[in-house]
């Protein structure tokens, strides 16, 4: 087993930093925010390529079998393969995604599109979320086409477009699995990679964002009791919904087992009114807000849970608490009342990885054997694209070598020596599948 550790030996810093820089000095033409943004992850291929051409069976020298995958002009995706001897046998590092989440730089202490090193510091919009995975993914799939170790094992890594919206599809990961273009990974664990802080990922959230829509009757402040007050209704109606949310989706006990932060979540986040003077009293608002839902409920049934509040609500609006002694929601001379509308925008499930799988015992013992500690954690953050993946019949586990705080933050960095921790877990992960 060490012999395939020692061949991979340990990351090359100064190539890394290279390419790293490289690829940061495109995140501005990679970001994900359309219609204004669409990002050309090419551009981020272009330089991946440009490691792995050398080494590759296209310039007729080496190992690695690159292929170029694209459904949308200019937003490439690439699978890089290094063949194995044994027919089935395989292990891949998946999600290495090639867009980032918009950066302001007159927000930032420095400039989010160019690499700045501090120390131990990689500094860039990227370095943790994604493209700093990108530039380690490849540096590992380098050292094998330099190396050529005679591995049981073929090694794939997808490096992929469009990660950061999920509310378009077929241009990334979803398009390559209905094409089987991945379905020989499932012959052997499937590593995602982009989470964060060397720990293994085991579960996260699934995400149902929620608008509550409130119409009463506006009116005079002066003259309340021929109101139906919007915010007021709102503010009742919140609260029940809630208490009734809690009520039917409790801490699950699993979630103690994946060592999730939280149980699952319903909150509001934002409100919005037509506007109007301090002196009038809204006819209506909107409240809108996400459920965070841990994998062991279904976001379907949530879904149809918080509808039926709703519409309980409705019929009952009456029963419903007041404030003040005009306060109401009906107005029976008027024959008006107060009512609540849910809707709900693209919703996706959570997962929660299989814990007996051996994927998750090998990089358990790697990261405890590198990191010097294992301690798995789960978090009701969103990845759908690997919820997508496990119900395809993966064995997906995740990890990542970025760190938690800068995750779509001001002023992102990445720490190199958590890199190099990061490829010294890839090459015992490979060399331990080899055993």
């Amino acid at each position: 087993m060490g012999g395939v550790e020692e061949i991979l030996g340990e990351l090359n810093k100064e190539s890394f930093v290279s390419l790293l820089t490289k690829v940061i000095g495109e995140s501005k033409h990679v970001q994900n925010n359309p219609p204004e943004l669409i990002p050309q992850e090419d551009r981020v291929v272009k330089h991946v390529m440009d490691s792995l051409l050398p080494y590759s069976t296209k310039t007729g020298g080496g190992p690695l079998v690159l292929n170029h995958v694209t459904y949308f002009p200019g937003r490439g995706n690439l699978i890089v393969e290094y063949p194995g001897t044994q027919t089935g046998k395989i292990v891949s590092f998946v999600g290495m995604h090639m867009d980032v989440v918009t950066a302001n730089p007159n927000d930032w202490e420095f400039d989010p599109f160019s690499l700045s090193i501090d120390g131990d510091k990689l500094r860039g919009r990227g370095t943790t979320d994604c493209l700093g995975h990108v530039a380690l993914v490849t540096e590992l799939m380098k050292r094998l086409g330099e190396t050529k170790p005679k591995l049981k094992s073929t090694v794939v890594a997808v490096f992929i477009a469009n990660e950061e919206n999920s509310a378009i599809t077929g241009v990334g990961v979803d398009a390559l699995v209905k094409d089987g273009l991945l379905d020989k990974l499932k012959g052997g664990p499937l590593f995602w990679i982009d989470t964060a802080d060397k720990q293994p990922c085991i579960g996260t959230g699934g995400m149902i964002p929620w608008k509550l829509h409130v119409t009463g009757k506006l009116f005079h402040s002066g003259l309340a009791h021929k109101a139906i007050n919007a915010l007021e209704l709102a503010m009742e109606a919140l609260k029940e919904i809630q208490s009734r949310f809690y009520r039917d989706f409790p801490p699950h006990p699993k979630e103690q087992v994946y060592g999730y932060a939280t149980p699952s979540t319903m909150k509001p986040t934002q409100w919005s009114y037509p506007g109007g003077g301090i002196n009038q009293i809204p006819g209506e608002c909107t409240i809108a807000g996400d459920v965070r839902l841990t994998p062991f409920y279904n976001v379907k049934d949530v879904m149809s849970k918080l509808q039926e509040y709703v519409d309980d609500i409705n019929q009952n609006i009456e029963k419903l608490d007041t404030r003040g002694p005009v306060s109401k929601y009906v107005l029976h001379d008027e024959n008006l009342r107060g009512s609540l509308t849910i809707t709900f925008e693209e919703a996706n499930s959570g997962v929660a990885c299989n814990l007996d799988s051996r994927g998750f015992h090998t990089l358990c013992k790697a990261t405890e054997k590198v990191v010097g500690h294992v301690k798995p954690y789960s978090i009701t953050g969103s990845l759908p694209l690997i919820r997508e993946l496990q119900d395809e019949g993966f064995d997906v586990q995740t990890s990542g070598y970025g760190l938690m705080v800068t995750y779509h933050a001001k002023n992102e960095y990445c720490l190199l020596t958590d890199m190099c921790q990061g490829y010294r877990v890839f090459a015992s992960v490979i060399a331990q599948l080899e055993d």
